[in-house]
């Protein structure tokens, strides 16, 4: 019998069952006999609702795909703690209609000093209309994304766990906590570092474990803001895992270096502030009354594989790293972008073959490039005399606008460009968010389907209209003749013939409709 906490009426789009052998995928089982197996009663279940599968399933719904998401916690999260969402992140609610609803509960800073936090101004040159970020609750960005999925018709379990699960070469069986047992063609685990469906697929997750751990928590403090400065100014000549950042109203965040590596199930208490504040800064600061207090480390771990058959991890499921630059969050929610229409492709069924393949060929080098950037700033934040001299010199060469721009680019993920094969440099990167004759780029982009914008007004979609919109305005704001854009954004043609726009079509989204 189902728990009250885990019930969900099943959604009823029709889906195409695409083609998918066992062959000798690793894990991948045959089932005995379609006869003992259950209906495929979802399209694809999602095991978490954090940013990253509530963002998932909503790009998954823009494509008509049933959808089920299932999370461990009965409640969202309740304490409030601040993330930032950086100039992608930001660029990705602005194509699907969401960058107003999540501006009206956030706060905008300027897009600089994320690096190591080196104190630079964000360069001009920043080529995007959102350069900035956005600071927000991290409960209301839950919220709005799981708000935003259940809109389009998603269903969301909370007080569910997965506890097992079966593939086989039609679908995935899920099995919950309760004992109950679903059925879906397609299984992605976005249940964060300590990731069930991850420790199932038996995938390795090599890295590195915690050297250090850093206390973070927002909390009252009981002295003047002044003297709190000049004290931080003071320890962070030697020592910049030391910050204290006001937000209002006499609430800090604060962020201070624990005694050792504890175990991060434990939260700290208000003491181990209190205790590691005095012994670094010689004073407690009169911290107190936390709203929310939470230990990470530094641990650095990269999944081998972001797929095994059915299954498919995203977010922290599939890679973990220490949270300077503000990083992980956006990660996530641009793996889901990344994966949704790849996935509702598939389940459509007119993906080309090796689609969702992309999917891992696209976003492991990111995350390993994150990784290695979240390697390089926690040595910058080191109290060693080698580590110091680099941040010194470091922090000479990002006067340079070039440097600064490029380290920012790669924090925001604004300088990302995926291997298309050869071709201008614009192939393979995001297009910002130009004028076009119907107003901004981003805001045709809201169906998550592809585009092609057509300055020479004489291309078509052809047989791909399904998929494709089309837009011919000879007034766009390219420097090129045409460009045909992915569902995430990112240019997968550019050039003026019809023939080599239907051979990336083709590449791209599948055969035409007849």
């Amino acid at each position: 019998m189902e728990s009250p906490q885990c019930t969900a009426e099943s959604s009823s789009n029709d889906t195409v069952e695409p083609d998918f052998t066992v062959g000798d995928v690793p894990g991948l089982r045959s089932s005995a006999s379609g006869a003992e197996r259950a209906p495929l009663v979802f399209d694809v279940i999602i095991a978490g609702c954090g940013p990253t599968g509530a963002m998932l399933a909503a790009e998954l719904r823009l494509h008509g795909v049933r959808v089920l998401v299932v999370e461990r916690e009965t409640e969202p999260v309740s304490f409030v703690r601040i993330v930032g969402l950086h100039i992608r992140s930001i660029e990705l609610m602005d194509m699907r209609g969401l960058l107003e609803r999540v501006r009206e509960h956030a706060r905008r800073r300027p897009a600089g000093g994320f690096f190591a936090a080196i104190d630079k101004p964000a360069p001009k040159t920043l080529d995007s209309a959102h350069a900035y970020l956005l600071g927000i609750p991290q409960p209301v960005i839950v919220r709005l994304l799981e708000e935003h999925a259940t809109r389009l018709g998603a269903q969301v379990r909370r007080g569910c766990a997965v506890a097992g699960f079966e593939q086989d070469d039609e679908g995935v069986t899920v099995e919950l906590a309760d004992g109950e047992q679903l059925r879906a063609r397609y299984l992605v685990g976005c249940d964060g570092g300590r990731s069930t469906v991850r420790r199932l697929l038996g995938i390795g997750f090599p890295g590195e474990p915690s050297r250090t751990d850093t206390l973070m928590g927002e909390m009252e403090v009981g002295v003047p803001q002044e003297e709190i400065a000049a004290k931080v100014t003071e320890i962070g000549r030697t020592n910049e895992r030391l910050r204290l950042r006001p937000f209002g109203g006499g609430v800090y965040s604060v962020v201070v270096p624990a005694a050792g590596v504890g175990d991060r199930a434990e939260p700290p208490t208000l003491e181990d502030f209190r205790q590691r504040l005095r012994t670094i800064a010689g004073t407690d600061f009169g911290v107190h009354s936390p709203r929310w207090m939470s230990r990470f480390g530094d641990a650095t771990r990269l999944v081998e594989r972001y797929r095994v058959g059915r299954v498919l991890l995203a977010g922290d499921a599939a890679h973990i790293h220490p949270p300077t630059g503000g990083q992980g969050l956006n990660l996530g929610v641009q793996d889901a972008f990344n994966l949704g229409w790849k996935l509702a492709a598939q389940i459509r069924g007119w993906a080309p073959a090796a689609l969702l393949d992309t999917y891992q060929a696209e976003r492991r080098p990111v995350a390993e490039d994150v990784l290695d950037n979240t390697r390089a700033q926690m040595e910058l934040h080191s109290t060693e005399p080698g580590p110091r001299a680099v941040r010194r010199l470091l922090t000479e060469l990002m006067d340079f606008d070039e440097v600064n721009r490029r380290l920012i680019e790669k924090i925001t993920a604004i300088g990302i460009r995926y291997d298309f094969g050869e071709g201008p440099d614009l192939l393979g990167r995001r297009l910002p968010d130009i004028d076009v004759k119907d107003g901004h780029l981003y805001g045709l982009l809201h169906r998550g389907r592809g585009l092609l914008l057509d300055r020479t007004e004489r291309l078509t979609a052809g047989g791909w209209s399904d998929r494709v919109d089309h837009l011919a305005d000879a007034t766009a704001a390219l420097d090129v003749p045409c460009v045909l854009l992915r569902p995430d954004g990112h240019v997968a043609w550019i050039g003026d013939d019809q023939k080599d726009l239907d051979d990336h079509l083709s590449r791209w989204f599948g055969k035409p409709a007849d």
